[in-house]
């Protein structure tokens, strides 16, 4: 067999399932049979609006990839086969992907901060993902799964991951309250880790009935629509002086804006949301109020403890999956419906359905 199916991205609106050729990994590499891959929002930004992170003008530098990618960068597998520098992990082991480069000329890769390490780039993005039977990576990116983990849940610790650095970066403590704006995969998943970590209230805020729905089913103690204007008062009423920490998983100037009145002076705010657009920010005002402001990219040095949360029972993070599809369903029943059913939260695709 020299070939395999994939789903391919060649431009905004147009993703082809087709087959394609099979990747040999090269002496660092690990190949991967993939099980279950995640369609995650900045796939959905490529297929909406790319090439955002696609490199299309020119190569991405530390690989040569450009133009035509297979996407998908949060799966699990098996793997098939081991470059011969790899001692990490050995052919028939189950593995999950931390799917960002690292760039070995970078200084950010021995002080550890490698999610720092430019130029940026993601499996699935600047190189060939998940969305196939077989896949490359790097061997530094390959994690082990716990044998009473399912292949499924391994295709999740990826957004859990984000979700739970960015609550590392807001050190949060036993006992915080927490303010989440945008319920989707990234603000349901900071929900399970909140809850897992100790929060004692946790106030979630969508445009969505059924994804605040949601929230409440996986550990929100308090929702709201977020076209609410008066939720940084109703937040102030229920804690005494406003949350300690905010976490932007919404990404706009309102649900920043809500994000920041909600804050307790001294509180901190980060922000996990990709914003597509530029925000307005009263700088006076977080001197006058002590507030903490950070952003944070992807995740460093968390995986293991992710993969610890999740198959400890203490993170369950199936509770999103809303479907489960084949890859030939992946652009009407995976694109399309997270793009048109605010029901759907996270879709896996069953590589080998």
């Amino acid at each position: 067999m020299k070939t395999m199916k994939a789903a391919r991205w060649y431009a905004a609106k147009d993703i082809r399932v087709e087959e394609t050729s099979i990747p040999t990994p090269k002496d660092n590499q690990v190949k991967i049979a993939v099980k279950f891959t995640g369609i995650c929002g900045s796939d959905l930004h490529e297929y909406s609006d790319g090439p955002q992170l696609i490199p299309v003008d020119k190569p991405y530098p530390l690989n040569g990839h450009q133009g035509t990618t297979t996407l998908g960068h949060e799966f699990s597998g098996v793997v098939e086969a081991v470059g011969k520098n790899v001692t990490n992990v050995k052919k028939g082991d189950r593995v999950t992907v931390e799917p960002i480069f690292r760039n070995p000329k970078s200084p950010f890769i021995t002080t550890g901060e490698y999610n720092l390490s430019e130029p940026l780039g993601f499996v699935g993005l600047t190189s060939n993902g998940g969305f196939a039977k077989y896949t490359v990576v790097e061997d530094y990116m390959v994690h082990k799964m716990p044998d009473n983990m399912t292949f499924e849940q391994g295709a999740i610790v990826e957004p859990a991951a984000v979700a739970a650095y960015g609550l590392q970066q807001s050190g949060m403590k036993m006992g915080d309250t927490v303010f989440v704006a945008g319920a989707g995969p990234i603000g349901l998943l900071t929900v399970q880790v909140a809850l897992a970590s100790g929060a004692s209230q946790i106030f979630v805020s969508d445009v969505s009935e059924n994804r605040l729905k949601k929230a409440k089913e996986v550990g929100a103690t308090h929702t709201f629509d977020a076209r609410d204007k008066d939720i940084p008062q109703k937040i102030k009423k229920m804690t005494g002086n406003g949350v300690d920490v905010f976490i932007d998983a919404a990404g706009v100037q309102a649900s920043f804006d809500t994000g920041i009145n909600s804050l307790r002076n001294g509180g901190t705010a980060v922000l996990v949301a990709l914003f597509m657009n530029k925000v307005q920010h009263n700088a006076l005002d977080q001197a006058m109020r002590e507030l903490t402001i950070k952003g944070i990219i992807g995740y460093r040095n968390i995986f293991p403890e992710v993969i610890a949360l999740i198959s400890s029972g203490r993170l369950p993070v199936e509770k999103l999956v809303t479907s489960v599809i084949s890859l030939d369903e992946i652009v009407e029943k995976g694109f399309d419906a997270l793009i048109k059913d605010p029901s759907e939260v996270k879709i896996l695709v069953d590589i080998n359905r």
